[in-house]
């Protein structure tokens, strides 16, 4: 058995401790030449792919790196807007690693964070299976 992910919560269904597990993830880094073969567009301050599949590099993959630097949002590492820079002939041949999108620390704590309060749910339910046992086999109004 894996565990992939560990979530900590407490009884309000605040997050208290989460771990995820390190998932090898799916990048290809290839050299193009101009121009480019799919469409990049900005997207949740990111560059990704939204237009075009080739060699593993899919629709909503994120430019990870060019030519060994990492992108950082919708900027390279010294500072340039990676659209503008792959939209300059002068600047290929280029090589660009694509992956998944890395999620920011504020994402992860968002996505984790959406836990309910477990006492919330056994009411719920409790007051539910209370209904379905007074209305019988066949359900309310039979």
């Amino acid at each position: 058995m894996v565990i992939f992910s560990v979530y900590v919560v407490n009884k309000a269904g605040g997050l208290i401790y989460q771990y995820d597990n390190y998932v090898p993830r799916a990048e290809a880094e290839k050299t193009f030449s101009y121009p480019l073969d799919f469409v990049l567009k900005h997207h949740d301050e990111k560059v990704v792919v939204s237009f075009g599949q080739r060699d593993g590099i899919r629709v909503g993959h994120a430019v990870l790196s060019i030519n060994g630097e990492d992108v950082l949002g919708k900027n390279t590492a010294d500072g340039k807007d990676t659209l503008e820079y792959l939209k300059d002939p002068a600047n290929y041949p280029v090589s660009i690693r694509f992956g998944r999108a890395r999620l920011s620390s504020n994402e992860k704590l968002m996505l984790a964070s959406m836990f309910h309060s477990c006492e919330l749910f056994d009411q719920n339910l409790k007051g539910a299976l209370e209904i379905a046992e007074k209305a019988g086999n066949f359900g309310a109004g039979s």
